[in-house]
């Protein structure tokens, strides 16, 4: 698999990474096993959680496959703090205590000595020095090799990125954001101030929360995340008319390049300007594979400007065709 470094910083991810958000529950660990050996079997590395996934749960997993199933040392291991629970409800607390408690679970959960990435999962009123500070007291301790920012916003990542710089601690190295052939919001501030600031760039759901595969073209598959009483909400933004017509193109072009949908929305992300390695929340190897086989593959300009003009416009960073 193809490999990129992850914005101006020596680490080195493949060019798709493998979300866990669902692991252990919306997935089968059988399912997780297979996934995972072919995902490394591909060459593939960045592996994505959250010490909030799963209350927890998810991070033990990977911690068990690592320790009984896979070398650690073969990923790139990428977790994010800042979500707690409390009385059952989920806040974001980025407090320096909150954070560093999230850190040594994380440890914990993992079985691991140091994280690869350690993101800030979403932004909060914490002041952003005290934020900053355990991050970097987290990169000073050895515990942490880099840190990275999620759901942040571009002037957020910005103010982030020149606090740690201003004060030569452990810089922002990478951001997470929602990409898509149906969200296309972070090409105009987030894409642009990553790349103006050296920061890679990991887009979430590059499939569309599922639905730029075309499963619910005919409605909603019962064993979907559209059909699943924890996850509808996630997927019903998109099961309207305006990204039905999406859909429908990207159906279109699949058909004529003899791909799948999934395919092609993947790949219009995997090489759109800034983006590091898209996260894909695969459930099963057979939703993995098709994306594994497409690694030398790239979309014709051609195509790539249709789908740009039926979803928004152009991409204001991609070279036009004609000058490549």
């Amino acid at each position: 698999m193809r490999t990129r470094s992850v914005g101006s910083s020596d680490l080195t991810v493949s060019a798709l990474g493998l979300g866990t958000m669902t692991w252990g529950h919306g997935t089968a660990v059988t399912d997780v096993v297979a996934m995972l050996k072919r995902f490394l079997d591909a060459g593939g590395n960045l592996l994505d959680t959250a010490a909030s996934y799963g209350y927890g749960e998810v991070e033990e997993l990977i911690g068990h496959l690592t320790r009984r199933t896979v070398d650690r040392s073969d990923l790139v291991l990428a977790t994010k703090a800042g979500y707690v629970v409390h009385n059952g409800v989920r806040v974001v607390d980025t407090s320096a205590k909150a954070l560093l408690a999230d850190l040594e679970g994380s440890l914990r959960r993992l079985r691991t000595d140091v994280i690869d990435l350690w993101q800030i999962h979403a932004w909060s009123d914490t002041p952003l020095e005290e934020t900053l500070g355990a991050a970097d007291a987290a990169v000073r301790s050895g515990k942490v090799r880099h840190v990275g920012v999620s759901n942040f916003i571009g002037w957020q990542l910005g103010a982030a990125s020149a606090w740690q710089a201003a004060l030569q601690q452990a810089p922002i190295v990478s951001t997470q954001a929602e990409y898509s052939l149906l969200s296309r919001g972070c090409e105009f501030e987030i894409l642009p101030c990553a790349e103006a600031l050296g920061i890679g760039f990991f887009p979430w759901s590059p499939l569309g929360r599922g639905v730029l595969t075309g499963k619910y073209r005919e409605g909603t598959p019962p064993q979907s995340r559209g059909a699943s009483h924890n996850l509808s909400w996630f997927v019903e933004p998109y099961l309207n008319p305006g990204p039905r017509r999406i859909v429908n193109a990207v159906a279109t072009a699949a058909e004529g390049l003899r791909l799948t949908p999934a395919q092609v929305a993947y790949l219009w992300v995997r090489d759109a300007p800034g983006v590091t390695a898209p996260i894909v929340g695969c459930r099963t190897v057979e939703q993995l594979e098709p994306l594994l086989s497409i690694d030398t593959m790239e979309l014709p300009a051609i195509v790539t400007s249709a789908l740009d003009d039926v979803t928004g416009g152009p991409n204001p960073a991609r070279q036009p065709a004609e000058e490549k």
